[in-house]
C-alpha cells in the first residue's frame, strides 16, 4: 500500500471540528517519506483516498480540505468527487495566469469549495481573492504587524480567514480577536499552562485519578473495582447503557454492578471505564478524543505488527493515556507520579523512550503528517499505514457508540 494519508483537524471559533485537510506523502522508499513528483503522488492518494479507501473512512463526515496541483486544477486529471464536502487548495507556489483563473473560477461555479493555501498578498493572486471562498494564512510565516495588514486587505473580499499553525492557546486567543473564522494547527493538543500559585488539584481531578488508580493497576482488583465504580451513579448508568447496545446480546437482565462487569469482561472495563472518565472531563473538544482513541489503537495494531501481541493492552494504554495531561490540565510527571502504572509506561509517557515510546512517536508523527519522521524499526510502512486505516474506522466507530451512551 504506497499510500500516506494523514488529517489535520480544523477548527471554528467554538474550537468544534468542521474540518479535515488530507495530509499526503508518496514515496517508492521504504525508510523515506520524500516526494519526487508531486502531481503523481497527488494522483495516487486522490485515487487511494477516494475511490479504494473512501472519503468516510479518512474524514468521517467532515468536509475534506484537499492540496490539488495545476493539472486536477485545470482539469487534465478529472476529479473523482463532486464539491458536496470537498474543498479544493490552490497551492501558494502555483503559477497564476489566465489559464489557471478560468480553470478555478469553472470549478468554482461547479460547486467546489475554494481555498487558497499559505497565502501572502500579491497582485497576481486578486482574481483568485474574488473566487475564493477561503484564505489560509500562516501565521508562522508573518510578523504580528504583517499579519494584520494582511487581514485588512482581505477584509474588502468576501472569504472566510482560516490561521494555519496555530501552535498555543495565546496564539488561537490572538487568532480570535483578528477575526479569523477557522483555526487549523496543534494547540487543542497543548496543556494550558497558567501561571501563579500552584493550585490544589480539584474534587473532579482527585475523584477521576482515583479512579484511574484503581482500572489501571497492573494488579487488578475485581472487588475494589465494583466498590468504586458503585459510587458513581453516572458512570453505572453509562456502563450499562454501553451493555445494552449493539455489541452485546444478553439473554438475561443486569442484577448488579458486579454482574455488569462480570459480562463486560477486563479489557472492556478498561476501555470503557477510561473512556467515559476522559469524556466527563469538561472543556475538552471532542476532536481530542478523537486523536487519543487513534493513537491508542494504532499503538496496539503496531504492536500486533511487530510481533508482540501479548503486550498489545500496554501500547494501547499509552496511546490512550499519551494525552492525558490535556485532559486533566496536569504535567505528565504528576499523573504517572500518582498512578501506578508499569515502569515503561511512565518512560514512554514522559520522554518517549523505549519501544512503546518509539510507537507512541510513530502514531504522533502520523498523526500530524510527519512520515518523514518515521523511524521504521521492524515494520513496513505498509503495515504502519494499514495500521492507521484501520484506527480511523475503529475510533470513528468508538466514537458514535460513545454519542449513543452518552445521551
Amino acid at each position: 500500500m504506497d499510500v500516506f494519508v494523514a488529517r489535520q483537524p480544523i477548527f471554528n471559533r467554538s474550537q468544534n471540528v468542521i474540518a479535515y485537510e488530507l495530509l499526503y506523502r508518496s514515496s517508492s522508499q521504504a525508510n523515506a517519506a520524500h516526494i519526487s513528483d508531486s502531481n503523481q503522488a497527488t494522483i495516487d492518494v486522490v485515487l487511494n483516498t477516494f475511490m479504494e479507501i473512501g472519503l468516510e473512512k479518512v474524514a468521517g463526515r467532515k468536509r475534506a480540505f484537499i492540496n490539488l496541483t495545476r493539472p486536477f486544477l485545470l482539469g487534465v486529471h478529472p476529479l473523482p468527487f463532486d464539491g458536496s464536502n470537498v474543498t479544493l487548495e490552490v497551492l501558494e507556489d502555483i503559477e497564476i495566469d489566465d489559464e489557471l483563473i478560468t480553470a478555478v473560477y469553472a470549478l468554482a461555479n461547479q460547486g467546489y469549495q475554494i481555498a487558497l493555501d499559505d497565502f501572502i498578498y500579491s497582485e497576481p493572486w486578486v482574481p483568485l481573492l474574488k473566487i475564493a471562498d477561503i484564505v489560509k494564512l500562516d501565521i508562522q510565516a508573518q510578523s504580528v504587524n504583517e499579519l494584520k495588514e494582511s487581514i485588512a486587505k482581505l477584509r474588502q473580499y468576501k472569504v472566510k480567514l482560516l490561521a494555519e499553525k496555530v501552535e498555543s492557546r495565546d496564539e488561537f486567543e490572538f487568532c480570535l480577536e483578528q477575526g479569523f473564522d477557522m483555526f487549523q494547527g496543534f494547540f487543542f493538543c497543548k496543556p494550558l499552562v497558567v501561571g501563579g500559585q500552584r493550585a490544589q488539584p480539584s474534587p473532579l481531578k482527585l475523584s477521576v485519578m482515583n479512579l484511574l488508580q484503581k482500572i489501571n493497576h497492573q494488579d487488578f482488583n475485581f472487588d475494589e473495582l465494583v466498590d468504586v465504580i458503585s459510587l458513581d451513579t453516572t458512570l453505572v448508568y453509562k456502563l450499562l447503557r454501553y451493555i445494552n447496545s449493539a455489541y452485546y446480546s444478553l439473554p438475561t437482565k443486569i442484577g448488579s454492578v458486579r454482574h455488569a462487569l462480570v459480562i463486560l469482561g477486563e479489557k472492556n472495563i478498561r476501555l470503557w471505564v477510561n473512556l467515559i472518565v476522559l469524556t466527563n472531563l469538561q472543556d475538552k473538544t471532542h476532536e481530542l478524543l478523537n486523536i487519543t482513541l487513534i493513537r491508542a489503537k494504532m499503538c496496539e495494531l503496531i504492536a500486533v505488527k511487530l510481533g508482540l501481541p501479548h503486550d498489545k493492552d500496554k501500547f494501547f494504554l499509552v496511546g490512550l493515556f499519551s494525552t492525558i495531561d490535556v485532559f486533566l490540565n496536569m504535567s505528565m510527571q504528576e499523573i504517572v507520579a500518582t498512578i501506578p502504572l508499569a515502569d515503561d509506561v511512565k518512560s514512554a509517557l514522559l520522554s518517549n523512550a523505549g519501544i512503546l515510546g518509539e510507537v507512541l512517536s510513530i502514531a504522533q508523527n502520523i498523526e500530524k503528517g510527519h512520515w518523514e519522521e518515521v523511524e521504521l524499526m521492524t515494520i513496513a510502512i505498509s503495515d504502519i499505514t494499514e495500521s492507521y486505516l484501520e484506527s480511523l474506522d475503529w475510533a470513528y466507530q468508538i466514537t458514535m457508540t460513545m454519542k449513543e451512551v452518552n445521551r
